[in-house]
């Protein structure tokens, strides 16, 4: 059956690059995927595969087997981030201001090969294969909540899901793994710094939120650096400060958005407290004041350790040991992380690298690009792990 299934993936390489340049030329936002999604659709039509449309963009396709008592989710996003491509290739983006920069195109299209592959050898399955389509990764509250939300874990129940994503560190025909802890929760600070503002040449007449802004950034650091649990990895980062004022005005107001992520749910809560009273308090002491909005997101992606385990030694039977590595835990975030809450869950990587410059080419980047052979190792290794799950 692994030959077979690797066969299967090398006749439809071809076939899977053509899909996967004509999502990445087409990419969509989060949660107005309505044109992939379409296409998505389509393409499971042709392969006679039942699906159900949820969470308006979302989309869940059974490939029913032998037996109806174990089930297998897989899942794979279908969303594209607001950047402008500077790739100069033949299926660069042609939605100005949009791109496939983290992968998802890629996602999509393995997913799809994992259709096709299954779909071949659906008499020999022992379950049902769930393939889950999932809408908005890239944007609070994700779409994962939507799809759960909307049933799509439901009629049937999958015993375990996994997931797959891109890694451009990593050369493409490897794959990374770990149990345990490996993404990160993923919160949006909105703060707004509120003063008075003037000409900038009479500061004694004004409320510098500029000035406040700066303390404030600068006082929050201290929650990472003396707040945290030194064995608690935690991230408090801005990204976005915009004072709108000029070189004669102070404004009237600084607004500043960031990102809180970590590993423990209840420092997370803690943290959360401590940005609202440092800002507002800082703010205070300097005659202004802070309104703070902290947005929850995603929570760490929690990979559970004996399918982790499982799903690691069956890609090493399928690619070989040397193809496969040990995943360090990382600080970005993910909402495959709700599935994982609910059900044991497999989260491992997929490497494009491409050359030594490969790494360079980084997620969420103008020139983020992949090597297309992963698309044969994300096709083949997920349909593999999928059929071992399912013989149990």
């Amino acid at each position: 059956m692994k030959e077979r299934i690797k066969q299967k993936a090398r006749e439809i390489r071809d076939e899977l690059i053509a899909i996967r340049r004509h999502l990445h030329q087409n990419p969509e936002l989060s949660f107005k995927e309505y044109e992939t999604s379409k296409f998505v659709q389509d393409q499971l039509i042709k392969l006679n595969i039942p699906f159900e449309v949820k969470a308006d963009t979302g989309i869940v396709a059974l490939i029913n087997g032998k037996n109806d008592e174990r089930v297998i989710a897989l899942r794979a996003d279908m969303d594209a981030l607001p950047i402008q491509e500077e790739n100069d290739c033949d299926y660069s983006s042609m939605n100005k201001g949009v791109m496939h920069a983290c992968g998802h195109d890629v996602h999509t299209t393995s997913l799809l090969g994992v259709a096709m592959i299954l779909k071949n050898i659906q008499s020999e399955l022992n379950g049902t294969v769930k393939l889950i389509f999932q809408p908005g990764e890239e944007q609070i509250p994700g779409g994962a909540t939507l799809m759960i939300k909307a049933g799509a874990l439901d009629n049937p129940k999958p015993s375990a899901i996994l997931g797959q994503h891109v890694y451009p560190e990593l050369e493409a025909g490897k794959v990374g793994f770990r149990p345990g802890k490996y993404m990160a929760s993923a919160d949006e600070i909105y703060l707004k710094v509120i003063g008075k503002g003037g000409h900038a040449a009479l500061p004694e007449r004004n409320i510098d939120p500029v000035l406040i802004a700066s303390h404030i950034i600068i006082a929050l650091q201290q929650i990472a650096s003396r707040r945290a649990h030194p064995g608690t990895p935690t991230v408090l980062s801005f990204g976005k400060v915009i004072a709108n004022g000029a070189t004669n005005v102070i404004p009237n107001e600084v607004n500043i958005a960031g990102t809180f992520r970590t590993f423990d749910e209840q420092w997370r809560r803690e943290a959360h407290k401590l940005i609202d009273k440092i800002a507002s308090q800082t703010a205070e002491a300097m005659g202004g004041r802070c309104e703070v909005d902290i947005r929850v997101g995603y929570p760490f992606v929690l990979n559970d350790p004996e399918l982790t385990e499982r799903s690691k030694q069956q890609a090493i039977e399928f690619l070989g040991e040397n193809q496969v590595i040990d995943l360090d835990m990382r600080m970005t975030g993910e909402d495959f992380s709700f599935y994982t809450q609910l059900m044991p869950g497999c989260f491992y990587r997929l490497g494009t690298k491409n050359g030594p410059d490969g790494a360079l080419k980084g997620l969420h980047t103008p020139t983020f690009n992949v090597d297309e052979k992963c698309l044969e190792t994300g096709s083949g290794l997920m349909a593999w792990m999928a059929y071992k799950e399912l013989e149990g």
